[in-house]
């Protein structure tokens, strides 16, 4: 009866087939999103995520792929996370407005964002923190602070597990391991709330490759590390092992935004012409190290990268955190072309699928060394195969040696060249060998153990499952049309 009721509610709120730009209570959120996935039921699907917020409000999102609900080989996972703070709500509105973009491009035939959505299964939540939104909304959105925590007075994106200082440690140790360290965590610093705890259990049982928190009261997009090595306050560059790749992420947005990359436009906050009150982003390109601009623990881009294979940067959206409704319409077409842009860059770097005789690697850890240059680079981050063996790497253009491996297998090795302007990541499949499957001809291989003598012949037992992998994994980089 409930489920009818809301079909009906949706119903008559659907009337205006357009969008309109104006601050969506909590009550109107999820008819907004019921109204899209109506409209295009065949490539959406709404969901909430396993936890509610404090004051039990479900935290919506929707979903955009050709087999809503299911995560597919080959198609990269990306999310947008909206309104973590309460009183910064111009991620919400965007987030509702992307939504109504993507269907209504989808059926207009519009052949970038049907291939995107055949390409890519897009998730976006548009307010993690509905009880700060509540709090902020009912106080006139005027106040810097008002809102911004949850129901609990807790900030959200303070809130994760720091796992930066676990890999600050091992660094210092000399300890190459600085990737899904949730399991290296031994205590938290706080307790976790329920919208943290909903956002963790979201993100690693999906596998995201790459994702934006959307904030505001500033205009930069921000990304890792956010926490800084020494523990200074301001002011230390906390660089990743994909630094490169985080700021060339960072670039993507801020370059196709309307001015978040100008040299020319006016900072944040200024009250004389000289700006010599704050810093203007403009003038370094629009992007920022986050612990550069300041160090915070508990972030959530931080624990995205170092927990998952997500690549998460924070974008700050613009000086208002709670921007006035009659200048939503406006930011939207600010920032369209930034949030479409930014959604191919899950198509750049490498992917595929690793296996062996009888079906997918699971768990199989892809490595990565930089030879673009003449000294190898090896970037110090690794990335792990989901259930169907498949994963993905995002990386700049240049050339680099990728390795498979996996206990109880050889590891195999690659080159590749990633070249510039991708909309479709290097398909790099990997076919691994156990150890117990070799033996060897002892007259032939004498004392040299498992057939390891450089230029010997390997024998190894084989199955019917190569044709039947091959047959299924032919052609998959090609979009749907």
């Amino acid at each position: 009866m409930a489920f009818l009721k809301l079909l009906y509610i949706v119903f008559l709120y659907s009337a205006s087939a357009e969008f309109v730009w104006k601050h969506h209570n909590n009550e109107e959120l999820p008819l907004v999103l019921e109204e899209v996935h109506q409209k295009c039921s065949n490539i959406s699907r709404v969901y909430a995520l396993t936890e509610p917020s404090v004051r039990h409000v479900p935290l919506y999102v929707i979903e955009f792929s050709d087999t809503p609900g299911f995560h597919q080989p080959y198609k990269p996972e990306v999310k947008y996370i909206g309104n973590i703070h309460g009183n910064e709500v111009l991620g919400r509105e965007l987030l509702l407005g992307l939504a109504h973009y993507l269907c209504d491009q989808y059926l207009n035939h519009d052949r970038r964002i049907r291939s995107l959505i055949h390409s890519t299964r897009i998730h976006l939540l548009p307010s993690m923190n509905p009880d700060g939104w509540q709090l902020a909304t009912n106080s006139g959105g005027k106040d810097y602070l008002i809102g911004r925590a949850n129901n609990h007075s807790v900030d959200l994106n303070r809130n994760f597990p720091d796992l930066d200082a676990i890999t600050f440690e091992l660094e210092r140790q000399g300890i190459n391991h600085n990737n899904h360290l949730l399991k290296d965590l031994t205590r938290l610093a706080a307790p976790l709330e329920p919208e943290t705890r909903a956002v963790m259990r979201w993100i690693m049982s999906i596998p995201f490759v790459l994702s934006a928190a959307m904030h505001g009261g500033d205009l930069v997009a921000n990304y890792p590390y956010d926490e800084s090595r020494t523990g200074a306050p301001i002011s230390e560059y906390s660089a990743s092992p994909d630094d490169d790749t985080f700021r060339d992420l960072a670039m993507a947005y801020a370059t196709a935004h309307a001015d978040m990359a100008s040299t020319t436009r006016r900072g944040c906050h200024t009250t004389s012409s000289d700006e010599s009150a704050t810093y203007n982003f403009g003038k370094q390109g629009g992007v920022t190290n986050g612990a550069a601009w300041y160090s915070l623990k508990g972030g959530m881009q931080d624990f995205n990268y170092l927990a998952t294979n997500c690549f998460e940067i924070t974008l700050e959206l613009g000086c208002d955190k709670y921007t006035p409704e009659n200048e939503l319409a406006r930011e939207w077409e600010r920032n369209r072309e930034a949030l479409i842009a930014y959604i191919w860059k899950a198509h750049v770097g490498v992917k595929g699928i690793v296996t062996d005789d009888s079906g997918f690697i699971r768990n199989a850890v892809v490595s990565v060394v930089n030879i673009t240059g003449s000294v190898p680079r090896p970037i110090r981050h690794d990335v792990t195969t989901g259930a169907y063996g498949d994963y993905y790497r995002l990386l700049t253009p240049g050339h680099y040696e990728v390795t498979a491996s996996h206990p109880g297998y050889f590891p195999v090795s690659r080159v590749v060249t990633v070249p510039r302007h991708q909309t479709s990541a290097h398909i790099l499949n990997f076919r691994l060998e156990p150890t117990t499957s070799w033996f060897d001809d002892e007259s032939t291989f004498g004392i040299y153990p498992h057939g390891l003598r450089d230029g010997q012949p390997r024998i190894y037992k084989r199955s019917l499952y190569q044709q039947v992998a091959n047959t299924m994994l032919e052609r998959k980089d090609t979009p749907k049309q």
